[in-house]
């Protein structure tokens, strides 16, 4: 029985170090989003203004995602592509600083004609949204697609517009275009990415309340069109 024995030795240590090491890798993994969120404050807290700190949360996002998907096994299939617009058509709620950010990079960027039409796409989709009751039933076209369905603000874009993924466009199409049935279609996220961006709106909001301002998330197309006409940006 002593080779059977050393077999089951053999077998047995094997396990319980790959068990080790898992634990451990699972332990570092988790570590990992709390030193993202860690870093994250402490550069929020050095910006100057909200606007300010949803720049530098954009750009931590976009290095920290990008690596995230980079780094790890088996990745988690993604099917986004240019042009692929359906999520475009959801209800996008904006954490405190995105949409001054927004707006300021519209204002640099945008001909006094080009904002004076997207103003006017802005108020027609603000009077569409107000006509649902839930915000999870909204289906009105982002007022800043151009005509090859693609965003014009794509490297600011919403925090939330980051967020989503998905491995199977033909579901976001049904989602979005179908019956009410497909409607209520479960659209899977990228566990981590989704994670990030959560953690990162989340520090958007305490940053605003440790200042003194409203935390609150509000609907996107509202309140830009409400800053484009009106100014005043967040401390």
């Amino acid at each position: 029985m002593t080779k059977l024995d050393d077999a089951i030795d053999r077998v047995s240590r094997n396990i319980a170090q790959t068990g080790a090491l898992t634990t451990e890798a699972s332990r570092r993994y988790e570590q990992m989003f709390a030193d993202f969120r860690t870093e994250l404050d402490r550069a929020l807290d050095a910006a100057d203004t909200l606007a300010d700190a949803a720049g530098a949360t954009m750009a931590i996002l976009e290095q920290a995602s990008n690596l995230l998907r980079q780094s790890f096994p088996n990745p988690h299939p993604r099917a986004c592509r240019d042009q692929c617009s359906a999520c475009c058509h959801l209800f996008v709620s904006v954490p405190p600083g995105v949409t001054d950010l927004i707006a300021a990079y519209i204002t640099a960027n945008f001909t006094t004609p080009q904002i004076d039409t997207l103003k006017d796409r802005l108020r027609s989709a603000a009077t569409d949204i107000e006509q649902f009751t839930k915000t999870s039933d909204v289906r009105v076209r982002c007022p800043l697609l151009d005509e090859q369905d693609r965003c014009s603000i794509y490297a600011i874009r919403p925090l939330t517009c980051r967020a989503f993924t998905s491995a199977n466009a033909g579901l976001c199409h049904a989602m979005v275009f179908g019956d009410s049935a497909q409607q209520s279609t479960r659209i899977d996220q990228d566990p981590g990415h989704y994670r990030l961006h959560i953690a990162a709106t989340e520090a958007l909001q305490n940053l605003a309340t440790r200042r003194g301002l409203n935390g609150r998330q509000e609907g996107f197309v509202h309140a830009l069109l409400d800053k484009l006409e009106n100014g005043s940006a967040s401390a």
